[in-house]
């Protein structure tokens, strides 16, 4: 994406795929970004946003999600630093409400997408999972979940007693797999946190062992209207997405 933009996205396109979600644009115009999937028959539903641009840049972020033609706006990361003081979680989620209602008002969605700490019981909460505060000091209306299927399989716990908890929350998720393997010391600490089920590496999805037809039969439940394939670690980019896509594609449950 940074050395050949408009390619990435044409390859993208062209190997199936019908929604893509940013994560950055890379110095390109929020108008140019717009034409440049208009080209490619490609709508881009979502992007992802750092905490500072939520609590300093709100206006300008929800302006160029309307010219793109973002229906959501997710913020992925609340810094550990943030995390570990007494009332971190309790200032996001009083900044999630406050942000949420500024963009509903703009006709955009603000969500959260959890890595796999906010599954940890967190002393600063009385030994509540954050994930768990985050659902309920939240306002519904205001603040929607995109949750990381990967992410949450990784922390030992079941994205289905979440759908059914929280029916129609998670109206985005993020598509990606894991190995199981003891042997593999993990690169994403930071993401895992400290007591994470097992060790790993990742997957293009369907390669394994998170049970993908077990968790989209309940999609509707869960309210899912958008899936973004994802690989942090991939051994080819443009050969892996195509491995996920084939695979999703033929996917019956």
């Amino acid at each position: 994406m940074k050395k050949h933009f408009d390619e990435t996205i044409t390859k993208v396109a062209a190997t199936g795929y019908k929604e893509v979600e940013f994560a950055g644009y890379f110095g390109h115009s929020p108008k140019d970004i717009r034409a440049l999937l208009d080209k490619n028959g490609l709508a881009a539903p979502s992007c992802h946003v750092d905490y500072k641009a939520v609590e300093q840049k709100w206006p300008e972020t929800i302006e160029a999600a309307k010219v793109i033609g973002h229906s959501y706006i997710i913020c992925p990361w609340i810094d550990e630093k943030q995390r570990k003081q007494p009332y971190g979680w309790k200032r996001a989620a009083d900044l999630f409400n406050k942000a949420g209602e500024a963009s509903k008002k703009a006709g955009i969605q603000f969500g959260y997408h959890n890595h796999s700490f906010e599954f940890e019981p967190a002393e600063s909460l009385g030994g509540k999972l954050p994930y768990d505060f985050l659902l309920t000091e939240t306002d519904p209306n205001f603040v929607t979940m995109e949750m990381d299927l990967c992410w949450i399989s990784v922390a030992g716990k079941d994205p289905l007693a979440y759908f059914e908890k929280y029916p129609g929350r998670f109206p985005l998720v993020h598509v990606k797999d894991w190995v199981k393997d003891s042997t593999h010391s993990s690169g994403y600490k930071g993401a895992m946190g400290q007591t994470v089920k097992y060790s790993g590496h990742m997957a293009d999805v369907g390669q394994g062992s998170v049970d993908w037809k077990r968790i989209f039969a309940q999609s509707g439940e869960a309210g899912i209207k958008h899936y973004f394939v994802e690989n942090d670690d991939p051994k080819s980019a443009f050969d892996d997405i195509k491995i996920s896509f084939d695979y999703l594609n033929k996917l019956q449950f």
